[in-house]
């Protein structure tokens, strides 16, 4: 179902975005490492003071602005699982009234090195399931991303399985300056823009 864009008396401008945070829904899942956009996402919430509350669409979404007078964050993460992400996703877009090119996807990525974060625009989605869904859903790839490296898992182990694990011992120390870091790209995207952005974080790891 098509939700219909809400009568706002605060209308959605152009410094409007949607943010959204990938993940699985559940206990079981919160703390593995396809769930790190998600908990990027917390990050975020926690800056601009904003909390979680059901919607409509299928997801939970938090509101709030960068600072008083900046930039206004839809923050969602889907009540579903990753392979779903596209419905609510769109949904909310439509919603809010939001196009693809102010959309950003938080999310796990297995070609990027674990303590790193890298930013696009477009593109394939390179198996992330999540990320075909939403392309799928919003009819164009050409959202922006921040791809939040978790690494190749070791030796033969499955991707699928190592995705669903919580992180390393010798990984988590390192976690927290990662979220911040993915929470700072996703705020970098909003005030500076994709290249400035992409200058200012590639190259460089949170560590």
């Amino acid at each position: 179902m098509l939700w219909k864009r809400k009568k706002a008396e605060d209308p959605v401008s152009d410094d409007t975005w949607l943010i959204v945070g990938l993940g699985n829904p559940g206990a079981k899942y919160e703390a593995t490492r396809h769930n790190v956009g998600q908990l990027a996402l917390d990050v975020l919430a926690a800056r601009i003071g904003g909390r979680f509350s059901s919607h409509r669409a299928g997801a939970r979404v938090a509101e709030g602005r960068l600072r008083a007078g900046g930039p206004k964050l839809i923050l969602a993460k889907s009540n579903g699982f990753m392979n779903t992400s596209g419905g609510p996703t769109s949904a909310l877009a439509k919603y809010f009234a939001i196009p693809a090119e102010r959309v950003i996807v938080l999310h796990d990525e297995l070609d990027v090195p674990f303590d790193t974060v890298k930013l696009k625009q477009g593109g394939g989605h390179g198996g992330h399931n999540g990320l075909r869904d939403i392309a799928k859903a919003l009819d164009t790839p050409g959202f922006l991303r921040v791809r939040i490296g978790i690494g190749r898992p070791p030796g033969q182990q499955d991707p699928a399985d190592f995705v669903l694990k919580p992180f390393a011992t010798s990984e988590r120390s390192a976690l927290p300056v990662l979220l911040e870091d993915a929470a700072d790209a996703a705020e970098s995207l909003v005030d500076e823009g994709l290249l400035a952005a992409q200058q200012r974080f590639h190259g460089r790891s949170a560590q």
